[in-house]
């Protein structure tokens, strides 16, 4: 039937055209953006699970910063520990020197001056080894805990270590001297003591650390993976976007043409009334 009011052919022509210009519009979207889910409006079930996987990616940005937090203050702590350990040995030779028998009085007296330096120099750097707020071993703090899951429903914990003079893992006193043979003979025997006890306590503190520092690996490579799984939720695959938008190219023209060809059929009504 040939009418001037409806023109079925051309309705259905811009019908399919709509679509395609539709179609093409969503290709060109995965191409500027990169992405075939860029908004819940592409697909929303896509989407969501992207953006809980998003979220997981987040948390383990935080994680990793706690734990680095973390293995800064136990690496202070360690070198710390380590001078420390370095000025007991110093001391355990002042010590052994001013137990001999032989030796002056002034020759004495000037090994107890070293040895008391150095016993003072320790509480120096227990004071000063500080990270972000936290000493862990001067007793103020009992321990460090940092997170290890992007939902905080983990921590991983490492001992604090009280190294202060007159402690159970130092056991020289803040007024320990040398000053005669008798105290620097019992002195020996309480400086390799404390030596032993800040060497153990050191082996605890690096083995803390190296539980942060296995989680961190462990957390970037938990995101990689993760980032990896969402792209391949969510990246377009530019090979096939690049064939589909001349795809659609393609059609769109040809649908154009169409909806030409239908839009001229009520013409053909104009020669039946010449």
């Amino acid at each position: 039937m040939l009418s001037v009011n409806t023109n079925m052919g051309a309705m259905v022509a811009l019908q399919y055209l709509d679509q395609t210009n539709a179609q093409l519009q969503a290709t060109q979207n995965a191409i500027n953006s990169g992405l075939k889910v860029a908004t819940a409006k592409d697909d929303g079930a896509t989407f969501a699970i992207a953006q809980d996987m998003r979220g997981d990616v987040a948390g383990y940005s935080a994680v990793t910063d706690s734990l680095h937090r973390a293995i800064s203050s136990v690496d202070v702590a360690l070198s710390a520990g380590q001078s420390i350990s370095d000025l007991l040995i110093q001391m355990k030779q002042k010590a052994l020197a001013a137990s001999d028998q032989s030796l002056d009085t002034a020759n004495r007296e000037a090994l107890n001056e070293d040895f008391t330096a150095l016993r003072d120099q320790i509480t120096s750097i227990i004071s000063n080894a500080v990270f972000n707020g936290f000493n862990l071993i001067d007793g103020s703090t009992q321990q460090i805990t940092a997170l290890a899951s992007s939902d905080g429903s983990r921590k991983i914990t490492v001992q604090a270590e009280n190294m202060n003079l007159s402690g159970s893992i130092i056991t020289i006193t803040s007024t320990s001297s040398i000053s005669t043979q008798s105290s620097a003979s019992a002195m020996i025997s309480t400086v390799e003591s404390s030596l032993t006890n800040i060497n153990s306590a050191l082996a605890r503190l690096s083995s803390g650390e190296r539980k942060y520092s296995v989680q961190v690996d462990f957390v970037s490579k938990l995101s990689d993976t993760v980032t990896a799984g969402i792209g391949n939720l969510v990246d377009a695959d530019m090979a096939t976007e690049s064939a589909q938008l001349q795809s659609l190219q393609v059609k769109q023209q040809l649908g154009v043409q169409a909806l030409s060809i239908a839009n001229s059929s009520p013409q053909i009504i104009m020669s039946l009334f010449r």
